[in-house]
């Protein structure tokens, strides 16, 4: 920001902050110079480097605040003659028809309180247009301002004095609504393709998601950044109408940003401008315009206002002692209620009955400070202020040693599992193109995009990290690469959609913008792997796609479940269409994470839905021109990381020996060996301590569509040694239920 030192010592007492002075306080507060200029008037401008999270410092008053809370001067207002009201004094007028006040004038009405939190509107009337007086337009050309005439000047100076953007408009070109006989102001969206010349000579087209401040019949003014040129003031306005408001940065910044304009108003109102600062900057413009604008100029009773309420301040506490322990100087509690009152910030010192506990200082953020919001950003302010100088620097930096966090812990493990089984980790890029994210959204929600045209191939956040894996197979692809068993690729990154149920309520009145809903981001594990026999050089006979492809996903997911978990959490499929057109229908199913009672410190047990695998589906490989078939699989990997660390039950070894038996049972092809397993789970065998899947053969021997599943069981008893007798009928009994529930017989 352009800021003049002479004008800088008008707010300060005593006045006499030196160029270079200046340059070295701001500089030590965080405000560091571009430049410094020395101008014939005997003035120096100095151009300060202001930060975006620092709307109240592109300012005259901002900067001069910032000064006196570093050198102890006091800041000092301009003053506002006391017959300039407030529109929170019970003198302001909020509605029309009031006899002898504003009311009389015009009428206001506030369409958008959403995105215009609040607008205000005054009225001064007997006006003389004319050159500004020699103090003003130094005042400007200090900052690089040319002089137009004295109202619109006042309305510069104020900007530049309190960083409150203002306007004003000749009242008599504001045209009544229909019905009405006094001149309407009404704050509102665009409407389709209206059009507005603003005070460059320039016509725009507008979009129905930008606003309009707008008379009776037409938009006079791109709100919050560019007057329109059919209600500028001119030497031959007598009565003004003076605009102090406030507008949604993004709002603004998205008009700007589209119409190429950017103005020193919509440079201010894209970092936030209060709502509740807005009253003090339009009494000064006010009162100046009434002290400038002629012998006959005077200010009409009562302030027209529309928008929300405002807010409470916000309160926070801070700790002395939390505060010393930070800054590392032994900072006394007096010095920190000086620094804070310097920036305007009330404070109270609540003491404690603890001779080790300091106190806790208990502040009330001011309105032009939205950039204090916590603990930490207070006692930033207390190293500013006293001197991040006074801060040692030590040559040595102490270490402390730390084991790694269980979350971290618990990633690493997934990582080394996957690595061992072949796989690649792989980090990619959030964005995808819709039509590459359309095949993983899930049923019920929404695409979520950016509606920036810098992102015209690919502007929509990934509902899936899948597409960006199938992206990276093909770039595999490109470059030839090849590996034993294929390539096997896995990422952990986040997803997001959006749930647009309620979208109407979130966005209120925006005309013709996209509705927005309820954002959704999970962090998740995607997996994709080549649809190829495990092995190198392994052969394809025998191989079923949409079998043991999917087997080879679902082995890394239980083994990862495993490692994170112990042996008692276990995966399973359930056979079903998942809700997305990415998948094939007759290979896809939905995984579950089943652990026992106590596994990775979960307490009870769970079975629990954790994501989806499946043979992706063949439009979608071609639309990626991918050779091969390729088998993915996504899964919420908070539930996964959850499970670590894995717990072990230790036993004592057996003193007897036991007995195994492998049993081949031959069932349908559909049936699962998840089936079989929780019919042996289930069966509650006297003796019976555990069991284990063999192997499975397919033959013509057992007939079309017949498989043979063969478990093997374990048998112990810890008292004595069994006999094979002993057994048998426990054998006997699960054959039968195995006959029973499956239709499984026993092959020979």
């Amino acid at each position: 920001m352009k800021t003049s030192v002479r004008w800088l010592n008008r707010y300060l007492t005593p006045g006499d902050v030196t160029p270079s002075q200046a340059e070295q306080i701001l500089t030590q507060a965080g405000f560091p110079i571009e430049t410094t200029e020395a101008l014939i008037s005997g003035d120096t401008m100095i151009d300060v480097e202001i930060t975006s999270n620092r709307g109240d410092c592109i300012s005259h008053l901002g900067l001069a605040r910032e000064i006196a809370a570093a050198t102890g001067r006091t800041l000092t207002y301009p003053a506002i003659p006391a017959s300039v009201v407030s529109g929170t004094d019970a003198g302001a007028i909020k509605a029309t028809g009031s006899k002898g006040g504003i009311g009389e004038f015009v009428g206001l009405e506030n369409r958008v309180p959403d995105v215009s939190k609040l607008f205000t509107a005054r009225v001064i009337r007997g006006v003389k247009v004319g050159p500004s007086p020699a103090w003003l337009v130094d005042a400007l050309a200090a900052v690089g301002q040319r002089s137009i005439n004295n109202i619109v000047d006042i309305t510069n100076f104020v900007l530049f004095e309190f960083g409150q953007p203002t306007h004003v408009f000749d009242l008599k070109k504001l045209r009544p609504a229909p019905g009405l006989t006094q001149a309407s102001v009404l704050v509102r969206y665009a409407n389709k393709g209206e059009k507005l010349t603003l005070l460059d000579g320039k016509t725009v087209e507008l979009r129905e998601n930008e606003l309009v401040v707008a008379d009776g019949v037409e938009a006079v003014s791109l709100a919050g950044i560019m007057g329109g040129l059919g209600s500028e003031v001119s030497e031959s306005t007598t009565d003004v109408l003076l605009e102090g408001a406030t507008w949604d940065p993004v709002t603004i910044r998205r008009a700007g940003r589209r119409l190429g304009l950017r103005t020193d108003a919509s440079h201010r109102f894209e970092r936030t401008v209060d709502p509740r600062t807005i009253d003090l900057a339009a009494r000064r413009a006010a009162a100046l315009i009434v002290e400038l604008g002629g012998p006959d100029a005077r200010l009409i009773p009562g302030v027209l206002q529309a928008g929300q309420s405002p807010k409470a301040l916000t309160s926070v506490a801070v700790r002395v002692s939390r505060c010393r322990e930070v800054i590392g100087v032994p900072v006394t509690a007096a010095e920190m209620i000086k620094a804070f009152r310097g920036h305007e910030i009330q404070v109270a010192h609540q003491h404690s009955t603890s001779s080790a506990d300091l106190g806790t200082l208990d502040c009330v953020i001011p309105a032009h400070r939205p950039d204090l919001d916590r603990e930490i950003d207070l006692i930033e302010e207390i190293a500013r202020t006293i001197g991040l100088d006074r801060i040692p620097i030590s040559d040595k930096i102490a270490v402390r040693v730390a084991e790694p966090q269980v979350s971290e812990r618990a990633a690493r493990e997934l990582a080394n599992v996957l690595t061992g089984l072949g796989f690649y980790e792989t980090v990619t890029f959030s964005f995808v193109s819709p039509k590459h994210a359309e095949p993983f959204l899930p049923q019920g929600l929404s695409l979520l995009s950016l509606c920036d045209e810098r992102r015209k191939a690919d502007p929509t956040l990934r509902p899936s990290v899948i597409p960006s894996l199938l992206a990276c197979r093909r770039a595999n692809q490109d470059g030839n690469v090849t590996a034993g068993g294929g390539v096997r690729l896995f990422e952990l990154a986040s997803i997001f959609a959006q749930d647009l149920a309620g979208a109407e309520k979130t966005v209120k009145g925006a005309k013709g913008a996209s509705p927005r809903g309820k954002e959704l981001e999970t962090r998740v594990l995607a997996l994709l792997a080549d649809a190829a026999p495990m092995g190198p050089g392994a052969s394809t006979k025998g191989f079923d796609l949409k079998q043991d492809a999917v087997r080879l996903l679902r082995g890394a997911i239980e083994s990862v479940a495993r490692a994170l978990g112990g042996e008692h959490a276990t995966i399973e499929l359930i056979a079903s269409t998942l809700p997305m057109a990415g998948f094939d229908p007759g290979a896809s199913a939905e995984v579950r994470l089943v652990t026992g009672a106590g596994v990775g410190g979960a307490g009870a047990a769970r079975n629990e839905r954790i994501g989806m695998l499946g043979l992706v589906a063949s439009n979608v490989v071609k639309q990626h021109d991918l050779q091969t078939p390729v088998v993915a699989a996504e899964v919420n990997v908070g539930a996964l990381l959850a499970l670590f660390p894995p717990r072990s039950l230790v036993q004592t070894l057996p003193e007897f020996p036991g007995i195994e038996r492998d049993l081949s049972f031959v069932v349908g092809e559909s049936t699962a060996w998840s089936s079989i397993d929780q019919l042996v789970r289930s069966s509650n065998i006297d003796l019976l301590v555990g069991h284990e899947f063999v192997t499975t053969f397919r033959g013509a021997q057992l007939g079309a569509g017949k498989k043979s599943v063969t478990v093997r069981l374990a048998f112990r008893d810890p008292k004595r040694t069994l006999r094979h007798e002993e057994v048998d009928p426990q054998v006997a009994t699960l054959v039968k239920l195995a006959q029973d529930k499956l239709g499984a017989t026993l092959r020979a």
